[in-house]
C-alpha cells in the first residue's frame, strides 16, 4: 500500500521510486539479494510467542524475505491494494488465490475462453477435490444467474481474455460479485496496472503471472496476488503450504524490470496497433482481434475502461493449421515462443500452446480457431516487424 509520502506521485515515478517502507533498512537505490535461508532469532521472540511458537520465526517458504517484501510492497502500490503476495509463477498466485476461497463442496463461476492453465485448474484438477465449476460468457450479464448455485464462492474473470483479447463486462462482473456474496477474482496480466486496476473497480483479489510484463525480459518466473489484507494472508496461507515461494534472485530481477514498465508498455502498445491496422488488410489474414481497433467487439469498452490498449493481439490465418505453422516458421525477426510480455516480439499457436488441452471442440467453440496466431509485440522498431510479418505471410499464404 502506498504510504504518505508517495501516494500523491504519477505512477510513472512510483515504478521507479517504489514506496520506501519496502526497504526500510537500507538507502540503497537498488535492493540487494538476501540469498540467506536462515535468519537469527531473538532470544526473546520465543517468549512473545503464541503457544511455544516463535513470534519472529522466519523461514523462507513460511515468511516473504527481503527481497519478497519489497517486491510485494510495490506491488501493492501498483494495484492500489492493502497486501500482495509475490508467488513463483502466474499458475501458483492463481491457484493460491482461489484455493484460499473454496473448498471441498464449493463451486467456481468463470468467464469462458480463460488462459489454458487456468482452464486446467478448473476442469481437471480441482473436481479431484470436489470443487464444480461453470463457465459463463463474460458478456452476458443476464446469462450469469442461471449458473449460480447456492455453494459458488468465486467469479473468475480475465482483463482481457487469452487468446482472443475479449474485455469481459468488468463492471457487471464486479457488481455481480458484490450481489451474491462472491469473491470477484481477477487476472490482470495482460493489462497491467498502467492500464487497468481492478480493486478500483469493485474486484477482491487481482493476480498477475508477473513473468510477462511486469518483468518484461522473458528471464523470470513469478506471480503476483493483490487485494485486501485478510485476503491476500488466506492466500499466503496456501501459498505456504503448496510451496511456491519466489526465489530471492527471481525478486531482484522482477523488482528491476517493473521498474521500466511505464516506458515499454506504451512502445509495445503503440506498435501493436500499428501492426493490427496494417495485418487488418492483408489478404492472408481472415481476422484481427486487438481492442485498440473499431472493429474489435468490444472497442467502446475498452476505451471506456482501459488506459491503453496492451500489446496482445490475434490473428487468425486463411488455411489453418497448415498457414500457422507456415507462418511460424517463416517469422526471421519475432521468435515463434510460448510466451509473452517480453521486449522481443513472440508468436505461437495457442491451440498447440496455451489452449493445447483444451478439447478442439471447445477451443472453437471459445473462437480460437485452427489458424489462430497469438502476437506479443515488442518494442522493436514497427517498420521492422510489418516487413517481417509480411515475408512471414507470404509463405503462409502458399498453397
Amino acid at each position: 500500500m502506498s504510504d504518505a509520502s508517495s501516494s500523491h506521485r504519477r505512477l510513472a515515478t512510483r515504478l521507479v521510486h517504489p514506496p520506501r517502507g519496502a526497504s526500510p533498512k537500507s538507502t540503497a537505490a537498488v535492493n540487494p539479494i538476501h540469498r540467506s535461508t536462515v535468519w537469527g532469532l531473538a532470544p526473546e521472540s520465543l517468549e512473545a510467542g503464541v503457544d511455544g511458537v516463535y513470534a519472529d520465526l522466519v523461514y523462507p517458504r513460511y515468511n516473504n524475505l527481503p527481497n519478497q517484501q519489497a517486491l510485494a510492497s510495490q506491488m501493492a502500490d501498483l494495484e492500489h491494494a492493502e497486501a500482495a503476495l509475490v508467488t513463483a509463477s502466474g499458475m501458483s498466485a492463481i491457484s493460491s488465490a482461489i484455493l484460499a476461497v473454496v473448498s471441498s463442496g464449493d463451486h467456481v463461476l468463470a468467464q469462458t475462453g480463460l488462459y489454458g492453465g487456468t482452464h486446467g485448474l478448473l476442469t481437471r484438477l480441482l473436481p479431484d477435490y470436489g470443487v464444480s465449476h461453470d463457465f459463463v460468457d463474460g458478456n452476458d450479464p443476464a446469462g450469469w444467474r442461471g449458473k449460480l448455485r447456492p455453494t459458488t464462492k468465486v467469479f473468475y474473470v480475465e482483463t482481457l481474455a487469452n487468446p482472443l483479447l475479449d474485455v469481459p463486462d468488468l463492471g457487471a462482473a464486479a457488481r455481480f460479485a458484490a450481489e451474491h456474496d462472491l469473491v470477484a477474482i481477477i487476472d490482470n496480466t495482460f493489462a497491467t496496472p498502467l492500464a487497468f486496476r481492478p480493486l478500483d473497480h469493485g474486484f477482491h483479489l487481482v493476480v498477475h503471472s508477473a513473468t510477462k510484463y511486469l518483468n518484461g525480459h522473458s528471464d523470470v518466473l513469478a506471480g503476483v496476488v493483490a487485494g485486501g489484507g485478510a485476503r491476500v494472508a488466506a492466500a499466503e496461507s496456501r501459498l505456504k503450504l503448496l510451496g511456491g515461494s519466489l526465489d530471492p534472485q527471481a525478486a531482484y530481477l522482477l523488482a528491476r524490470g517493473v521498474k521500466t514498465l511505464g516506458l515499454r508498455v506504451p512502445r509495445q502498445s503503440e506498435n501493436a496497433l500499428a501492426l493490427a491496422r496494417h495485418l487488418e488488410g492483408h489478404p492472408a489474414v481472415v481476422s484481427v482481434r486487438y481492442p485498440g481497433l473499431e472493429s474489435h467487439p468490444h472497442h467502446a469498452r475498452a476505451a471506456e475502461l482501459f488506459d491503453g490498449y496492451g500489446a496482445m493481439l490475434a490473428m487468425e490465418l486463411a488455411g489453418g493449421f497448415d498457414a500457422a505453422s507456415r507462418f511460424l516458421a517463416g517469422v526471421r525477426l519475432a521468435t515463434h515462443g510460448a510466451s509473452l510480455g517480453g521486449v522481443e516480439t513472440l508468436v505461437v499457436s495457442p491451440a498447440k500452446s496455451s489452449h493445447a488441452a483444451m478439447p478442439a471442440d471447445e477451443r472453437r467453440a471459445v473462437g480460437i480457431a485452427d489458424g489462430t496466431v497469438r502476437v506479443s509485440v515488442g518494442i522493436e522498431a514497427i517498420e521492422d516487424l510489418v516487413v517481417d510479418f509480411d515475408q512471414a505471410l507470404g509463405g503462409a499464404a502458399s498453397p
